[in-house]
């Protein structure tokens, strides 16, 4: 069984105890967190309908707050000695997921 869902903005694959890494929410290791689901496949049978969906959670567990990969953004404009250097890291929040709520009809 895995589900489709949305954290963030984005949307992940997941199943049960993935750790994925995903845009910063506040909450401390060890926390449980719930994220709301867009498709669940189970076996043969996929659920895609948003009013059967709406009770259906993937619950995870808070592992960590990291910071991404360091990012440099350089901007330059010819002739003119304007130059400027900035740096970027986005912070993230792993988390593993421990269960897919099960649709029922």
């Amino acid at each position: 069984m895995y589900a489709i869902v949305r954290a963030g903005g984005r949307q992940h694959k997941v199943a049960v105890g993935d750790v994925l890494e995903i845009d910063r929410i506040d909450a401390k290791p060890g926390d449980s967190v719930e994220l709301s689901t867009i498709l669940v496949v189970d076996g043969d049978a996929v659920t895609s309908d948003p009013w059967v969906l709406g009770g259906v959670k993937a619950h995870a567990e808070v592992v960590d707050q990291t910071k991404g990969e360091k990012l440099v953004i350089l901007r330059y404009k010819n002739k003119t000695g304007y130059r400027r250097r900035q740096g970027h890291r986005q912070k993230h929040t792993a988390v593993r997921i421990t269960s897919i709520d099960s649709v029922s009809k």
